[in-house]
């Protein structure tokens, strides 16, 4: 079945859909936003999310997935980058579940402590995005399973299988964001489990920092 050059439209649905729901680093980051410091700013960090999404999408389609497999050292270059960028995002996390562990030790007042990194959401979450040449080789891979090559107008199945996938993932940060407020208030008391649980999410991090520095162009 061919819906305006999309050749298998019910199977791409189903496989973004399979997706979007793959932990990484971009979902974990609102997550972690939405958990320290509302909804207000997890929806912030989510359309820094989106918008770097979007620009990822438009260089798959201005070929920059083909100028990364041609010039090894670019795709170097912005792979170690992202790498830092993600463990560094990592490093702060843990460092501030440090700061909270010691804090519920001591008894003190309440301290809200906001890691660097989660200052400016937006701003963070738009490079946690961008800054993952993998994520533009595999929407290629990804994509053009599903475009007619024979289709007059090719600009529209890409424009159709973006709607799609953009559509799944602003659901399903929606989602993240509100679990991630809700459990930020169970846990608020109990900050010896909430520093716990930052910590653990702040090593996910660095997990991803140190796969990415070891990904292939294969």
């Amino acid at each position: 079945m061919n819906f305006y050059g999309v050749t298998d439209l019910w199977t791409y649905t189903i496989g973004a859909f399979g997706i979007i729901l793959l932990p990484g680093p971009n979902s974990l980051f609102v997550l972690s936003v939405a958990g320290v410091r509302g909804v207000k700013a997890g929806f912030q960090s989510a359309l820094g999310v989106f918008v770097g999404d979007t620009v990822l999408l438009v260089l798959v389609a201005l070929g920059a997935a083909g100028l990364l497999r041609t010039n090894p050292g670019l795709f170097m270059v912005v792979k170690y980058a992202g790498a830092a960028y993600l463990g560094w995002v990592g490093l702060q996390l843990i460092l501030a579940a440090l700061k909270k562990f010691r804090h519920a030790e001591a008894a003190a007042t309440p301290l809200q402590v906001v890691p660097q990194h989660l200052a400016k959401p937006f701003q963070r979450a738009l490079l946690v995005s961008l800054l993952n040449p993998k994520a533009i080789l595999f929407l290629l891979s990804f994509f053009v399973q599903f475009i007619d090559p024979a289709y007059p107008a090719p600009a529209l199945p890409f424009l159709i299988l973006s709607a799609i996938i953009m559509g799944f993932s602003a659901v399903y940060l929606s989602v993240l964001i509100l679990m991630g407020a809700r459990l930020a208030q169970s846990f608020r008391a109990h900050h010896k489990l909430s520093a716990s649980l930052s910590g653990a999410v702040g090593a996910v991090f660095v997990w991803f920092g140190l796969k990415l520095a070891n990904a292939s162009l294969a």
